[in-house]
């Protein structure tokens, strides 16, 4: 059954409380190690976790950033500028990891700083770069399965990996501070390198995104001058991302690099596949953005989705059918009660339209979920919208619900 994670107030600030976090990591781990991005999280975790740091006696201070290739120029000179800092010990890895990359079906992943393709990089590779060349026995991974690789127990110990990791941005982050393991705030790492030292610390998890900017702001940290350049374009605080824009979330921000970063923007458009459709369609129904997912006329829901997921490669049809039938399974393990086209159920959020979307788009990452939909603080109007929705499809179709289970 999924669980609704309710938060609890406290009668402390979020700064207090993310201070208190990294005091206690700084306690109870041999290492702290700044997770960094050169995003607006990761500089109030790098920040925050630096001063502590330098308060304990604790610096130099480690902190790794993953280049991601098809980034702005501006978060290049800000990781540049973070690196020169006095106690800060940078890491600064650009390696072939495993990216999402949502604008093509046939080709749902890429490798930024791939050495096959060095003739399509978005950036030169910076000269502070540590490349796979560096690291034996490498392997091309996703960025949360190499956090082992980074901290061998016999040279770091144990160790508390500070994220940027807020429960506002999606349902699946908020979970992920939501498993009460140690605390709210750590969980285990479990990558394919781990070897069981390494920990994730979430400081700021709490943090709305007007707290994000609120601390640079009020205590005169550098931050990355790119969303400055965003921020002049017009794009609201929550929109703004410094990260390559090729996944299910960033996508609809695709178009936006070519008005704010065009230095990078020919490079981009023709870094993955399918890059430059996606830059001018990704807002759309062609890739069930902004309007709900539109089922071809004459098929069936179930029709419609396995025409979809086909589209995709074999190995991503094989993840989106399990996703989808996990979905299925989970909303018959809470009710009895059917499926319905378009009217989400007011327990489990399931309807059609979004298990079509889920075939349209894919959601590797998990960051979709059917509980969007609920409105717990309006459930009764949730339930009578679905009753009278369940009553007009049995009206037209008496077997229905016993079809649909």
């Amino acid at each position: 059954m999924t669980k609704v994670y309710k938060s609890k107030e406290v009668n402390k600030d979020v700064l207090t409380l993310a201070k208190e976090r990294i005091y206690k990591a700084f306690d109870i781990f041999d290492h702290v190690c700044v997770s960094f991005s050169g995003g607006k999280d990761s500089t109030v975790c790098l920040m925050l976790t630096y001063e502590i740091a330098k308060e304990l006696g604790r610096l130099p201070l480690d902190v790794v950033f993953y280049d991601e290739e098809a980034i702005p120029y501006e978060t290049e000179e800000y990781a540049r500028r973070v690196s020169q800092m006095e106690g800060i010990s940078f890491r600064w890895f650009c390696v072939p990891v495993v990216h999402r990359n949502a604008c093509s079906r046939k080709q749902p992943y890429w490798n930024p700083w791939n050495p096959k393709e060095e003739d399509k990089w978005v950036r030169p590779l910076p000269p502070e770069a540590i490349t796979y060349k560096d690291i034996p026995n490498y392997k091309v991974l996703p960025i949360p399965q190499l956090n082992g690789m980074l901290f061998p127990p016999s040279k770091y110990g144990s160790t508390g990996l500070v994220m940027g990791i807020r429960a506002q941005e999606s349902l699946s982050r908020r979970r992920a501070v939501s498993m009460k393991i140690k605390e709210n705030y750590i969980s285990p790492s479990t990558g394919e390198t781990d070897k069981g030292n390494v920990w994730k610390v979430y400081p700021i998890y709490d943090w709305y995104t007007e707290d994000v900017w609120t601390a640079p702001k009020k205590f005169g940290w550098d931050y990355n001058r790119a969303y400055d350049v965003m921020e002049k374009a017009g794009i609201k605080h929550n929109q703004q991302r410094c990260a390559p824009p090729y996944g299910e979330e960033p996508l609809g921000g695709l178009y936006l690099f070519k008005t704010c970063f065009p230095d990078i923007w020919d490079k981009m458009s023709e870094r993955v596949p399918g890059a430059n459709t996606a830059s001018m369609y990704a807002r759309t129904e062609l890739y069930s953005f902004g309007k709900k997912a539109v089922r071809p006329e004459g098929m069936t829901w179930e029709e419609a989705i396995n025409y979809y997921i086909k589209k995709f490669d074999e190995n991503s049809q094989k993840m989106i059918a399990k996703r989808i039938q996990d979905e299925i399974k989970l909303h018959y393990k809470k009710t009895k009660d059917p499926i319905l086209d378009t009217v989400p159920h007011y327990d489990t959020g399931l309807s059609w339209d979004f298990l079509l979307m889920l075939a349209q788009r894919g959601d590797f990452k998990g960051r979709r979920s059917p509980l969007h939909k609920v409105d717990y603080d309006n459930r009764h109007k949730a339930k009578a919208k679905y009753d009278e929705a369940l009553k007009q499809k049995l009206k037209e179709d008496p077997n229905y619900a016993k079809r649909n289970r």
